[in-house]
């Protein structure tokens, strides 16, 4: 039941699931409405270090490199620092990559599916993904182009880095990889790809998928903190209620970080105003 105006309401932070802290301010996170990031691809040294002296009050966790076929997506763009990139040409070469993700401690393994650009054969692909879960590891998958996220499912993987844009995934598709986290990113898409992402998660939605929070910062202009955009596009896609907090702060599980003089949001716009007036819990303020 919803507090009465002018009570103070508690609720754990904001977990943003995709973002590249090496292409923003990083410091404007601290202490702010989000409380934890994760860091989708980015030189692991760096990234490393991001998460041993995270912006204050920020848990940060790390993928390592973008795993992607040779002279496939991101290598050559300008943003992406040549360590950011993992060619892995073969199996063999899969599973020793993913060897280096689990000694160096990196929390899940990205890999890249971008047509256009040279793809993963089906074999590295199958390859890095058994490779990761046999040593503890999610995978995240950045799909792209016809055929993609089909690839990513059957291959497997655990999470599809954004929701599908580039074409309408088909029910079957959907149906198979049910068991699958997506992360929404829809803010970054204007257009016809808007319009095709929030077909595929209402329609990913509808069959029990899993929807989280994720914006891309780094990768298009967005503000460093709250993406007031994103958590409005996943009302517009059906996701709604407790469902929109539940995607948008991590899960119910998580404990009060957060406390803002208004009732409990049960929209996206009250859920925007809500983190604006929202300050940190002291540490030690028990919830």
């Amino acid at each position: 039941m919803p507090e009465p105006c002018g009570v103070d309401t508690r609720l754990p932070g904001v977990v943003d699931h995709h973002v590249h802290l090496g292409l923003v301010q990083r410091d404007l996170l601290a202490d702010g409405p989000v409380v934890e990031v994760h860091d989708l691809g980015w030189d692991p040294s760096e990234g490393l270090a991001f998460r041993l002296r995270p912006p204050a009050g920020v848990t940060v966790r790390v993928a390592g490199p973008f795993h992607t076929a040779p002279g496939g997506y991101p290598c050559g763009r300008p943003w992406a620092p040549a360590g950011a990139v993992r060619e892995v040409v073969d199996p063999d070469d899969a599973r020793a990559a993913v060897a280096v993700a689990a000694h160096r401690g990196y929390d899940v393994v990205k890999i890249v599916l971008h047509d256009g650009l040279p793809l993963l054969a089906d074999e590295p692909l199958r390859a890095l993904v058994s490779a990761a879960h046999q040593a503890g590891l999610a995978v995240a998958v950045h799909v792209e182009g016809r055929g993609q996220t089909a690839r990513a499912v059957e291959a497997g993987a655990d999470i599809l880095a954004h929701t599908p844009w580039s074409e309408r995934v088909d029910d079957g598709v959907l149906h198979r990889g049910r068991h699958m986290t997506w992360i929404s990113t829809l803010a970054i898409h204007d257009g016809t790809d808007r319009q095709v992402a929030l077909d595929n998660l209402r329609r990913f939605r509808a069959i029990g998928g899993r929807v989280v929070y994720g914006t891309d910062l780094g990768n298009p202009p967005a503000p460093v903190g709250v993406n007031p955009a994103e958590i409005r596009a996943l009302e517009e896609a059906g996701v709604s209620g407790e469902d929109l907090l539940t995607a948008v702060l991590g899960g119910s599980g998580r404990p009060a970080a957060l406390v803002a003089p208004l009732p409990r949001p049960r929209t996206a716009d009250e859920l925007v105003a809500w983190l604006a007036a929202a300050r940190r819990l002291p540490r030690k303020d028990p919830a």
